[in-house]
């Protein structure tokens, strides 16, 4: 039994030796298989070749040239009345047209043929405005009912895009009237 006993505890001491042993062969298997895979990667990607060098290039005709090109004409300068909250409230406001070369002319003559007629719309728009249209940071409601109702006056042009581009409101400062 005693020779039992002590070939079991020899069994195990050697069983434990091996394992042990061979964890850490396995470690070092592993440590060398990423290591060669990681200079593998490095060499493939230097081998592709660096970045490419750029150079730096002004940008010509963004916008248009000639007769696409932007042209801004003043439509307005003046003082409008609104009273939607109660009180009278006087709005000072510039608004310029943007447009393409090719009619600024059309527009022009439109402008002096019918001038009292265009002030008047603009005149109604920002009466019939609510408060808050009038306030919002973008203008966005007073923009979008001012190029409608600019599109609709000067029309379209010969390619059957409207005349108006835009509508640019640059300044456009409240203040009560009654105060």
């Amino acid at each position: 039994m005693a020779d039992e006993e002590t070939k079991t505890e020899s069994t195990e001491e050697e069983s434990s030796e091996k394992k042990g042993g061979g964890g850490l062969k396995m470690i070092l298997v592993i440590a060398v298989l990423m290591i060669v895979e990681g200079a593998g990667v490095f060499f493939l990607v230097s081998s592709m070749g660096g970045p490419k060098s750029v150079e730096a290039t002004d940008l010509v005709g963004l916008e248009g040239t000639g007769d696409e090109a932007p042209v801004e004409i003043k439509l307005v300068e003046d003082r409008f009345q609104n009273m939607q909250t109660g009180r009278v409230w006087e709005w000072r406001v510039q608004i310029f047209l943007r447009v393409r070369q090719k009619n600024v002319d059309e527009i022009q003559a439109t402008m002096e043929r019918d001038a009292a007629t265009l002030k008047e719309g603009v005149s109604m728009i920002f009466r019939r405005a609510n408060d808050r249209h009038l306030r919002e940071p973008g203008l966005e409601t007073i923009t979008r009912q001012l190029t409608t109702y600019l599109n609709e006056a000067f029309g379209l042009d010969a390619d059957g895009l409207p005349r108006i581009d835009r509508v640019i409101i640059p300044e456009c400062k409240g203040f009560p009237a009654d105060a």
